[in-house]
C-alpha cells in the first residue's frame, strides 16, 4: 500500500489555493469545493475541501525537504510567518512551524535516515 493524499479541511478556497501554490506546489485539480496538488518531489499529493461549518483541525500535516533552512529563509523572504524557525528536535528531525490561513498546522522538516532508521527502531511487524 501507499498513502495516496491527505485532505485539509479550508475556509475560504482562493485564499488557500494561493497560500500552497505560493509554498511551491502546482494545483493539479481545481474545482469550487475541492483542489488537489502535487509536490515538487516524489508522487505525493493532498487535496483541500472547503467547509461551510466551523471547523478546528488538530491534524498535522509534513512537508520534507532537505534543504530545509534554505526554503525556509526563501519562504520568509516572500512573507511568510513561521511559528517556528528551523529548530533541531530531541527526535532527530529539524523541523519549522507555521499555519495555513485556515489554521490547519504545517510543519517543513528534514530528517534524513531518521525518518525510516531512528535509533529506536523497532523490529517490523507485519
Amino acid at each position: 500500500m501507499e498513502l495516496n493524499q491527505v485532505t485539509l479541511p479550508v475556509k475560504d478556497m482562493d485564499v488557500a489555493v494561493n497560500f500552497y501554490l505560493k509554498l511551491g506546489f502546482t494545483q493539479i485539480v481545481d474545482t469550487p469545493h475541492y483542489t488537489r496538488f502535487s509536490c515538487p518531489d516524489g508522487n505525493s499529493t493532498f487535496s483541500l475541501s472547503l467547509e461551510s461549518s466551523e471547523f478546528e483541525n488538530s491534524s498535522v500535516i509534513y512537508f520534507e525537504h532537505e534543504k530545509l533552512d534554505e526554503l525556509c529563509a526563501e519562504l520568509t523572504k516572500k512573507g511568510f510567518q513561521f511559528e517556528q524557525q528551523p529548530t533541531e528536535q530531541r527526535y532527530l528531525w529539524k523541523e519549522a512551524i507555521l499555519k495555513d490561513p485556515s489554521g490547519n498546522k504545517i510543519k517543513l522538516y528534514w530528517a534524513g535516515e531518521n525518518r525510516l532508521n531512528p535509533p529506536w527502531k523497532v523490529e517490523e511487524r507485519v
